[in-house]
């Protein structure tokens, strides 16, 4: 999932942060300028209100629910350039992602069907289910229950997933990246904040030396199509929808600091002093660290590896507040898994890549899906 910004004149090398075409455009002051608000606010949608979902999480009741269905694990770990052409491994990205990212919209997109749904259609309830053996030894193998809304919301991410399949529009790309990423805030718990603190410690020594070490990245982000990183074009102005030189943030680096902000945010919950002073502050260090990118990317013309910065803001902010107000004990005793379902995918251990480091030039890290049962949304889940 890693991935960082682009360089505006593409003459970047040594970091998954590429530009979208193979000449050197130079792009006007205002087309660079909305391309990096662009993708710096599409940045902070999913961890915003992925964090607020996240507490909705939390406070859950229901035992089985959408929860389980997303968790990380390696995607197409087996695949290697020098077996398989990079078309087929392309176009199996494409079938993979398609699955998944029109699932993830569809979640995306349910709480807002809830509210604009008319109250004067009827609402069908359905339930798909699949068993194995039969009697006392009958197991359950899918048991998967929507209704009418979730329904009108996959034939819509279904219409958005055949585009994207077809044509790899750009617009498309960052639907499904943006599922993503909300859901992954969402979804993946961190359970402490000492665990936080390591997960995003090891990520900013991985991610500082395979960006400036090796050109490792560069080879994935230009080898393998898929809505992994967010994109939006520096020519925009001069070409429409139809422009190509892209500047580009990587879901890695939205969600690793998300999931990070999501835990004080429910930190802040557990102080009950109806204060959100932790999740604002990490929220506004997000933005400064992504902005310190930015500015360091476009000044020096070399793609930067964004936890560099957003790690010591995300982390340092939150901790220097704590140690002013004296909350700090707190904060690195807090427990989230005293408050959320006991299936909700916790981080309390971080995952292994296999094989060897220069494998992973030409191996995929994403989200896996799996989708046994779903209760139905209301309203109250925003």
């Amino acid at each position: 999932l890693d991935s960082d910004l682009a360089v505006p004149d593409g003459s970047s090398t040594g970091s998954d942060a590429v530009n979208g075409t193979a000449g050197r455009f130079v792009s006007s002051a205002e087309g660079t300028a909305l391309a990096y608000g662009s993708l710096l606010l599409m940045a902070l949608l999913p961890i915003f209100f992925g964090a607020l979902r996240s507490v909705g999480c939390s406070k859950s009741k229901v035992t089985d629910s959408y929860l389980e269905t997303l968790q990380m694990k390696e995607c197409a770990k087996t695949m290697h350039v020098k077996i398989f052409s990079q078309e087929y491994i392309n176009l199996l990205l494409s079938m993979y992602f398609f699955v998944l990212g029109v699932l993830a919209l569809s979640h995306t997109m349910s709480p807002f069907m809830c509210r604009v749904f008319p109250a004067n259609v009827p609402n069908k309830q359905y339930q798909l289910l699949f068993t194995q053996g039969s009697g006392e030894g009958k197991e359950e193998i899918v048991n998967y229950e929507f209704d009418t809304k979730d329904l009108i919301c996959l034939g819509i991410s279904s219409v958005v997933g055949v585009w994207y399949v077809l044509k790899k529009h750009w617009i498309a790309n960052n639907l499904f990246g943006l599922a993503f990423a909300l859901n992954g805030v969402e979804l993946l718990h961190l359970n402490n904040v000492s665990t936080g603190c390591i997960l995003l410690g090891g990520l900013f020594v991985y991610d500082v030396f395979w960006v400036f070490g090796t050109n490792v990245m560069v080879t994935v982000a230009k080898s393998f199509e898929a809505p992994i990183k967010l994109v939006f074009p520096q020519d925009l102005l001069e070409k429409g929808l139809d422009a190509s030189n892209f500047a580009m943030l990587g879901l890695g680096d939205i969600v690793i600091p998300g999931i990070f902000i999501a835990l004080l945010l429910r930190f802040d919950v557990s102080l009950k002093k109806n204060t959100r002073t932790y999740f604002y502050t990490s929220f506004l260090a997000y933005i400064f660290g992504l902005g310190l990118t930015i500015f360091v990317m476009h000044t020096f013309k070399h793609a930067q590896p964004a936890l560099l910065y957003l790690v010591p803001a995300c982390i340092g902010f939150p901790v220097l507040l704590a140690l002013f107000k004296g909350e700090l004990t707190e904060m690195f005793s807090y427990e989230s898994s005293d408050e959320v379902l006991p299936h909700t995918p916790r981080l309390t251990h971080f995952p292994t890549v296999s094989g060897s480091p220069a494998s992973l030039a030409n191996s995929m890290q994403s989200f896996g899906l799996s989708t046994p049962r779903r209760r139905r949304h209301t309203p109250s889940d925003m």
